[in-house]
Protein backbone atom coordinates (compact mmCIF):
# COMPACT_ATOMS: atom_id res chain seq x y z
CA UNK A 1 0.00 0.00 0.00
CA UNK A 2 1.35 3.11 -0.68
CA UNK A 3 -0.08 5.86 1.55
CA UNK A 4 -1.29 9.62 0.48
CA UNK A 5 -0.28 13.30 1.00
CA UNK A 6 -2.38 14.50 3.70
CA UNK A 7 -3.60 17.92 2.93
CA UNK A 8 -5.15 20.51 5.47
CA UNK A 9 -5.94 23.76 3.63
CA UNK A 10 -2.68 25.10 1.81
CA UNK A 11 -0.57 22.45 4.00
CA UNK A 12 0.71 19.53 2.49
CA UNK A 13 2.82 16.38 4.51
CA UNK A 14 4.42 13.90 2.22
CA UNK A 15 3.52 11.30 4.69
CA UNK A 16 -0.32 11.32 6.78
CA UNK A 17 0.54 11.18 10.15
CA UNK A 18 0.39 13.65 13.05
CA UNK A 19 2.23 13.41 16.01
CA UNK A 20 -0.16 13.82 19.07
CA UNK A 21 0.14 17.01 20.94
CA UNK A 22 0.54 15.42 24.62
CA UNK A 23 0.85 17.28 27.33
CA UNK A 24 2.45 18.39 30.01
CA UNK A 25 5.75 18.75 28.32
CA UNK A 26 5.78 15.35 26.42
CA UNK A 27 6.08 16.75 22.77
CA UNK A 28 8.38 19.47 23.24
CA UNK A 29 10.13 20.73 19.99
CA UNK A 30 12.60 18.21 19.62
CA UNK A 31 10.25 15.39 19.33
CA UNK A 32 7.79 17.58 16.78
CA UNK A 33 10.68 18.94 14.87
CA UNK A 34 12.02 15.36 13.92
CA UNK A 35 8.44 13.94 12.78
CA UNK A 36 8.51 16.88 10.73
CA UNK A 37 11.62 16.36 9.26
CA UNK A 38 10.16 12.64 8.63
CA UNK A 39 7.60 14.49 6.50
CA UNK A 40 5.05 13.92 8.94
CA UNK A 41 3.05 16.53 11.14
CA UNK A 42 4.98 17.50 14.33
CA UNK A 43 2.95 19.02 17.20
CA UNK A 44 3.86 20.84 20.33
CA UNK A 45 1.30 20.78 23.31
CA UNK A 46 1.19 23.72 24.83
CA UNK A 47 -1.31 22.52 27.70
CA UNK A 48 0.66 23.60 30.73
CA UNK A 49 3.19 26.06 29.43
CA UNK A 50 3.41 29.80 29.79
CA UNK A 51 3.34 31.83 26.66
CA UNK A 52 6.66 32.57 26.18
CA UNK A 53 8.00 29.06 26.86
CA UNK A 54 5.56 27.90 24.05
CA UNK A 55 7.12 30.69 21.89
CA UNK A 56 10.55 29.07 22.81
CA UNK A 57 9.72 25.78 21.99
CA UNK A 58 8.56 26.91 18.47
CA UNK A 59 11.27 28.94 17.72
CA UNK A 60 13.76 25.61 18.73
CA UNK A 61 11.48 23.53 16.71
CA UNK A 62 11.59 25.64 13.55
CA UNK A 63 15.22 26.32 13.76
CA UNK A 64 15.59 22.31 13.83
CA UNK A 65 13.04 21.71 11.00
CA UNK A 66 11.35 23.76 7.78
CA UNK A 67 8.53 20.75 8.32
CA UNK A 68 5.29 21.08 9.69
CA UNK A 69 5.01 22.24 12.58
CA UNK A 70 1.57 22.77 14.62
CA UNK A 71 0.73 23.61 18.30
CA UNK A 72 -2.22 21.38 20.32
CA UNK A 73 -3.80 23.38 23.22
CA UNK A 74 -6.58 22.05 25.44
CA UNK A 75 -9.52 24.12 25.26
CA UNK A 76 -9.99 23.57 29.19
CA UNK A 77 -7.33 25.07 30.53
CA UNK A 78 -7.37 29.16 31.69
CA UNK A 79 -4.37 30.22 29.59
CA UNK A 80 -6.03 29.36 25.97
CA UNK A 81 -6.55 32.43 24.45
CA UNK A 82 -3.33 33.56 25.33
CA UNK A 83 -1.22 30.67 24.48
CA UNK A 84 -3.07 30.37 21.22
CA UNK A 85 -2.26 33.42 20.35
CA UNK A 86 1.44 33.43 20.92
CA UNK A 87 1.11 30.30 18.72
CA UNK A 88 -0.09 32.29 16.08
CA UNK A 89 2.12 35.05 16.74
CA UNK A 90 5.16 32.53 16.14
CA UNK A 91 3.28 31.47 12.74
CA UNK A 92 2.77 28.05 13.20
CA UNK A 93 1.67 25.79 10.82
CA UNK A 94 -2.00 24.85 11.90
CA UNK A 95 -3.97 24.77 15.81
CA UNK A 96 -5.63 21.43 17.14
CA UNK A 97 -7.59 21.92 20.13
CA UNK A 98 -9.49 18.77 21.89
CA UNK A 99 -11.30 19.05 25.13
CA UNK A 100 -14.48 21.41 24.09
CA UNK A 101 -14.83 23.81 21.22
CA UNK A 102 -14.12 27.47 20.85
CA UNK A 103 -15.59 29.63 18.22
CA UNK A 104 -12.85 32.16 19.00
CA UNK A 105 -10.23 30.17 17.73
CA UNK A 106 -11.65 29.79 14.47
CA UNK A 107 -12.10 33.47 14.03
CA UNK A 108 -8.28 34.14 15.33
CA UNK A 109 -7.17 31.25 12.80
CA UNK A 110 -8.86 33.27 9.76
CA UNK A 111 -7.41 36.41 10.90
CA UNK A 112 -3.97 35.01 10.74
CA UNK A 113 -4.78 32.66 8.18
CA UNK A 114 -3.95 29.59 9.97
CA UNK A 115 -5.89 26.14 10.10
CA UNK A 116 -7.70 25.08 12.43
CA UNK A 117 -8.39 21.41 13.59
CA UNK A 118 -10.35 20.60 16.37
CA UNK A 119 -10.58 17.10 17.95
CA UNK A 120 -14.08 15.27 18.08
CA UNK A 121 -15.61 12.29 18.61
CA UNK A 122 -19.33 12.75 16.79
CA UNK A 123 -20.13 13.39 13.75
CA UNK A 124 -22.58 16.09 15.10
CA UNK A 125 -19.48 17.69 16.75
CA UNK A 126 -17.90 17.36 13.30
CA UNK A 127 -20.28 18.98 11.22
CA UNK A 128 -20.32 21.62 13.70
CA UNK A 129 -16.43 21.97 13.43
CA UNK A 130 -16.66 22.28 9.70
CA UNK A 131 -19.58 24.98 9.52
CA UNK A 132 -17.56 26.97 11.60
CA UNK A 133 -14.38 26.95 9.45
CA UNK A 134 -12.65 23.68 10.79
CA UNK A 135 -10.23 23.50 8.19
CA UNK A 136 -9.60 19.14 9.22
CA UNK A 137 -10.84 17.35 11.91
CA UNK A 138 -9.58 14.54 14.13
CA UNK A 139 -12.03 12.04 15.02
CA UNK A 140 -10.32 10.45 18.77
CA UNK A 141 -12.31 7.23 19.78
CA UNK A 142 -11.81 5.16 23.05
CA UNK A 143 -8.51 3.94 22.07
CA UNK A 144 -7.57 7.21 22.92
CA UNK A 145 -4.63 8.15 25.65
CA UNK A 146 -5.41 10.94 27.89
CA UNK A 147 -8.45 12.78 28.26
CA UNK A 148 -12.01 10.93 25.82
CA UNK A 149 -14.78 12.29 24.80
CA UNK A 150 -16.34 8.64 23.75
CA UNK A 151 -16.59 5.13 24.92
CA UNK A 152 -16.97 4.13 21.28
CA UNK A 153 -14.64 2.58 19.40
CA UNK A 154 -12.60 4.73 16.49
CA UNK A 155 -13.69 2.59 13.82
CA UNK A 156 -16.73 3.53 14.65
CA UNK A 157 -17.19 6.55 14.58
CA UNK A 158 -15.39 7.45 11.60
CA UNK A 159 -17.52 6.20 8.94
CA UNK A 160 -20.18 8.54 10.11
CA UNK A 161 -17.65 11.27 10.27
CA UNK A 162 -16.45 11.08 6.82
CA UNK A 163 -20.15 10.75 5.14
CA UNK A 164 -20.76 14.31 7.31
CA UNK A 165 -18.20 16.48 5.96
CA UNK A 166 -16.33 17.13 3.64
CA UNK A 167 -12.75 18.42 4.58
CA UNK A 168 -9.86 16.18 5.65
CA UNK A 169 -11.02 13.66 8.69
CA UNK A 170 -7.77 12.68 10.47
CA UNK A 171 -8.24 8.95 12.69
CA UNK A 172 -6.75 9.11 15.94
CA UNK A 173 -6.81 5.99 18.63
CA UNK A 174 -5.19 2.84 18.91
CA UNK A 175 -2.64 3.75 15.91
CA UNK A 176 0.37 1.97 17.06
CA UNK A 177 2.25 0.46 13.83
CA UNK A 178 1.86 0.69 9.97
CA UNK A 179 -0.61 -1.84 9.46
CA UNK A 180 -2.73 0.07 11.85
CA UNK A 181 -2.12 3.06 9.61
CA UNK A 182 -3.43 1.22 6.63
CA UNK A 183 -6.50 0.37 8.31
CA UNK A 184 -7.59 3.45 9.00
CA UNK A 185 -6.85 4.93 5.32
CA UNK A 186 -9.43 1.70 4.37
CA UNK A 187 -11.73 2.51 6.21
CA UNK A 188 -11.89 6.34 4.35
CA UNK A 189 -9.55 8.15 6.75
CA UNK A 190 -7.15 10.93 5.31
CA UNK A 191 -4.34 10.88 7.73
CA UNK A 192 -4.07 9.92 11.20
CA UNK A 193 -2.86 11.22 14.10
CA UNK A 194 -0.02 8.57 16.49
CA UNK A 195 0.54 9.79 20.12
CA UNK A 196 1.36 6.68 22.28
CA UNK A 197 3.97 5.44 19.91
CA UNK A 198 5.65 8.85 19.60
CA UNK A 199 5.59 9.16 24.02
CA UNK A 200 7.82 6.02 23.74
CA UNK A 201 10.43 7.58 21.52
CA UNK A 202 14.05 8.75 22.08
CA UNK A 203 13.36 12.48 21.16
CA UNK A 204 9.91 12.61 23.80
CA UNK A 205 10.15 14.72 26.50
CA UNK A 206 8.66 11.92 28.58
CA UNK A 207 11.35 10.85 31.67
CA UNK A 208 12.64 7.23 30.85
CA UNK A 209 10.14 5.50 33.92
CA UNK A 210 7.75 7.16 31.91
CA UNK A 211 8.38 5.53 28.99
CA UNK A 212 9.78 2.24 30.80
CA UNK A 213 6.35 2.28 32.06
CA UNK A 214 5.02 1.69 28.56
CA UNK A 215 7.85 -1.11 27.15
CA UNK A 216 6.47 -3.53 30.23
CA UNK A 217 2.76 -2.16 29.83
CA UNK A 218 0.44 -5.20 29.61
CA UNK A 219 -3.74 -4.94 28.46
CA UNK A 220 -4.71 -4.81 31.80
CA UNK A 221 -2.01 -1.96 33.04
CA UNK A 222 -4.71 0.60 31.26
CA UNK A 223 -7.13 1.63 33.17
CA UNK A 224 -9.08 5.01 33.42
CA UNK A 225 -9.21 7.77 35.79
CA UNK A 226 -11.84 10.46 36.79
CA UNK A 227 -9.92 13.51 35.78
CA UNK A 228 -10.77 17.02 37.46
CA UNK A 229 -11.02 18.19 34.13
CA UNK A 230 -14.75 16.67 33.91
CA UNK A 231 -13.16 13.64 31.44
CA UNK A 232 -12.29 10.22 31.72
CA UNK A 233 -8.97 9.64 30.76
CA UNK A 234 -6.67 6.87 29.94
CA UNK A 235 -3.93 6.12 31.95
CA UNK A 236 -1.11 3.02 33.42
CA UNK A 237 -2.39 1.81 36.55
CA UNK A 238 0.89 2.81 39.18
CA UNK A 239 0.97 3.60 42.45
CA UNK A 240 0.18 7.08 41.91
CA UNK A 241 -3.71 6.13 40.52
CA UNK A 242 -3.79 3.77 43.23
CA UNK A 243 -3.52 6.85 45.40
CA UNK A 244 -6.01 9.03 44.17
CA UNK A 245 -8.68 6.55 44.14
CA UNK A 246 -8.26 5.62 47.86
CA UNK A 247 -11.35 7.11 49.89
CA UNK A 248 -10.90 10.13 51.49
CA UNK A 249 -7.62 11.13 49.18
CA UNK A 250 -6.64 14.65 49.91
CA UNK A 251 -4.10 16.46 47.64
CA UNK A 252 -1.68 18.59 49.08
CA UNK A 253 -0.53 20.65 46.23
CA UNK A 254 -1.27 24.22 45.90
CA UNK A 255 -4.11 24.95 43.06
CA UNK A 256 -2.48 27.25 40.83
CA UNK A 257 -6.29 27.32 38.45
CA UNK A 258 -4.92 26.11 35.71
CA UNK A 259 -8.11 25.03 34.61
CA UNK A 260 -11.21 26.55 33.32
CA UNK A 261 -13.36 23.92 35.54
CA UNK A 262 -11.79 21.47 38.02
CA UNK A 263 -13.10 19.32 40.53
CA UNK A 264 -9.96 19.76 42.58
CA UNK A 265 -10.45 15.87 43.03
CA UNK A 266 -6.30 16.25 42.41
CA UNK A 267 -3.37 18.66 40.92
CA UNK A 268 -3.78 17.09 37.08
CA UNK A 269 -1.06 19.65 36.17
CA UNK A 270 1.14 18.57 38.55
CA UNK A 271 0.68 14.89 37.79
CA UNK A 272 1.20 15.16 34.30
CA UNK A 273 4.60 17.65 34.94
CA UNK A 274 5.68 14.78 37.44
CA UNK A 275 5.83 12.40 34.08
CA UNK A 276 8.29 14.34 32.88
CA UNK A 277 10.90 14.62 36.01
CA UNK A 278 13.06 11.40 36.82
CA UNK A 279 12.58 10.13 39.84
CA UNK A 280 8.94 10.70 40.16
CA UNK A 281 7.21 8.12 38.68
CA UNK A 282 4.70 7.15 42.02
CA UNK A 283 3.67 10.61 41.77
CA UNK A 284 3.37 10.77 37.71
CA UNK A 285 -0.27 10.69 36.04
CA UNK A 286 1.14 8.27 32.82
CA UNK A 287 -1.54 8.63 29.83
CA UNK A 288 -1.06 6.36 27.34
CA UNK A 289 -3.22 4.66 24.31
CA UNK A 290 -5.34 1.47 25.09
CA UNK A 291 -3.14 -0.19 22.57
CA UNK A 292 -0.11 0.38 24.33
CA UNK A 293 1.31 -2.86 25.37
CA UNK A 294 1.94 -3.30 22.01
CA UNK A 295 5.16 -1.08 22.12
CA UNK A 296 8.16 -3.05 23.11
CA UNK A 297 10.60 -1.25 22.95
CA UNK A 298 11.83 3.01 22.36
CA UNK A 299 13.26 3.92 19.34
CA UNK A 300 13.83 7.33 17.33
CA UNK A 301 11.90 9.01 15.50
CA UNK A 302 13.88 8.29 12.47
CA UNK A 303 13.53 4.71 12.96
CA UNK A 304 9.40 5.04 13.92
CA UNK A 305 8.39 6.08 10.53
CA UNK A 306 11.17 3.36 8.86
CA UNK A 307 9.46 0.40 10.74
CA UNK A 308 6.04 2.66 9.88
CA UNK A 309 6.69 2.68 6.13
CA UNK A 310 8.17 -0.71 6.67
CA UNK A 311 4.90 -2.16 7.35
CA UNK A 312 2.36 -0.35 5.37
CA UNK A 313 4.26 -1.18 1.97
CA UNK A 314 3.66 -5.14 3.12
CA UNK A 315 0.08 -4.48 3.57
Amino acid sequence: MKLPKLKIADLAASLPIIQGGMAVRISTARLAAAVANEGGIGVIAGTGMEADELKKEIRLAKSLSDGIIGVNVLFAVSQFAELVKAAMLERINLLISGAGFSRDMFSWGRQNNIPIVPVVSTARLALLAQKMGAAAVVVEGKEAGGHLGTDQPMADILPDVKKAVTIPVIAAGGIIDGYDIAKAIKLGADGVQMGTRFAASIESNASDSFKQMYVEAKPESVTTINSPVGLPGQALRNGFVDLIEKAGFKDMNPCSQCLKRCSHSFCIMAALKNACRPGLPEKALVFCGEQVYRIKEILSVEDIFKQLKSEVAQV
